[in-house]
């Protein structure tokens, strides 16, 4: 990261924070998770230079962040085409791209961001866990040329009507883009304009549970089905 970050970072005071993972997810291995755990903590130093997540999540960040999107990207595995690159569209504070990209490392991801300074933070996190499979593009989505993604996933991105609109013409056809969700995404899915369900044809591709508390949370599917 540049110096200026990085030393604003380094006098920034950690928040505590729960970090349960290693026992919701044994299975990932003890590297994954010594990972994962520098993960937190580089997110917690400079989350209050760059404002990363919001500070209500940061006690239950083990949950709300870094859970969901094991547990989602576990099942965007499962319909992501390997041969292409997984664009995680927004990505911001790298969730789920960078946790995609460590779980799978088989699979080239890309994230997208149009803050430079969160493209540093990613950047720096992707080297620190040693990800050569993940890229880190610092522009906006719209510049991204016509027909040039094939398979994506966005948390946080845009509401569904929005975020179909924008990238109509950047996904090719008989492309998906995999939405992570809580439960607005059917309010999202009836609000989606008729002029572009001609285009993106929506589906509730799985659904998930944190494993603290009651939360559900959903993947919406949608596939690129018509012209522009």
């Amino acid at each position: 990261m540049n110096k200026e970050v990085h030393l604003s970072a380094a006098n920034t005071l950690e928040t505590t924070a729960n970090w349960r993972v290693p026992d919701w997810f044994p299975d990932l291995g003890e590297e994954t998770l010594n990972h994962l755990r520098f993960y937190l903590d580089e997110l917690l130093k400079y989350n209050k230079v760059i404002n990363l997540i919001s500070a209500k999540t940061v006690l239950h960040a083990d949950a709300i962040h870094f859970a969901d999107s094991i547990l989602a990207s576990k099942q965007v595995e499962k319909k992501a085409n390997k041969s292409n690159i997984l664009y995680d569209i927004g990505s911001g504070n790298g969730f789920p791209g960078l946790v995609y990209g460590l779980l799978y490392r088989d699979q080239k991801v890309a994230l997208i961001d149009s803050d430079e300074r969160k493209c540093e933070f990613m950047k720096h996190v992707c080297h620190g866990m040693g990800l050569t499979n993940v890229t880190i593009h610092n522009k906006k989505i719209e510049l991204m040329p016509p027909d040039s993604i094939s398979q994506a996933m966005c948390r946080g991105f845009a509401p569904l009507p929005r975020a179909l609109l924008n990238l109509r013409k950047i996904v090719k056809s008989g492309g998906q883009i995999f939405h992570l969700k809580a439960d607005e995404w059917s309010l999202e899915v009836s609000q989606i304009p008729s002029q572009l369900c001609s285009v993106w044809q929506p589906t509730l591709d799985s659904e998930y549970k944190l494993p603290i508390g009651d939360i559900k949370l959903y993947i919406v599917r949608t596939d690129r089905i018509g012209g522009i």
